[in-house]
């Protein structure tokens, strides 16, 4: 499959909300070899602060290569490295994490940005489907588990946005996924919104 989306902006911000209260900002540099994307949020959920920056690199299939992700929150600060082949072979902090096998998506809690990685890896038309499950790093200790979650690519609203339906269901979670013509998030129901 090919990506369907443009050409990415230097930097994109969102407004969490809902589930969460606070800020992210991401930072995209583009080279012939690989996309590297900065970022940080800081928020409150359910009475609990965090803050977690972090750097991804993915290759130009927009498959995640390598991940280092820093977070703080009550219980203290920690840094997480991961690592990936590119074919679905993970590891963290210098471990194989068999139950990763499979996954070329890496996915935050803390960020509504990761949710761009599958659906420009993916290229999926309208109508098509498929799985992504993901490495899911935890904001408030960083701890990384796999996420089986799978895309649908909708019609198009009509508004120059892109929509698909998202699940997730070890979170009996679904929505409806709107993203930009640069497939990055604009609408994400109560987690996210984009401000800039």
């Amino acid at each position: 499959m090919t990506d369907r989306f443009g050409e990415l902006p230097s930097f994109a911000a969102f407004r969490h909300c809902d589930a969460r209260d606070g800020f992210e900002v991401v930072f995209f540099r583009s080279s012939r070899d690989a996309i590297v994307v900065r970022g940080h949020t800081s928020a409150v959920e359910d009475g609990q602060p965090f803050a977690v920056a972090y750097s991804v690199e993915l290759d130009r299939a927009w498959r995640t290569r390598r991940a280092e992700v820093r977070g703080t929150s009550l219980t203290g600060s920690r840094t997480t490295v991961i690592e990936a082949d590119g074919e679905g072979a993970w590891s963290v902090d210098g471990a194989e994490v068999a139950a990763l096998a499979g996954c070329l998506d890496l996915d935050l809690e803390s960020s509504a940005l990761t949710n761009a990685f599958p659906v420009r890896r993916l290229g999926l038309g309208v109508g098509e489907r498929a799985p992504a499950p993901a490495a899911y790093v935890r904001a408030l200790d960083l701890s990384v588990g796999r996420l089986e979650q799978t895309y649908e690519r909708l019609a198009d609203p009509g508004d120059g946005r892109v929509r698909f339906d998202y699940s997730a269901p070890a979170f009996d979670f679904r929505c409806e996924l709107d993203y930009d013509a640069c497939g990055l998030v604009v609408a994400y129901p109560g987690i996210a919104v984009r401000s800039a």
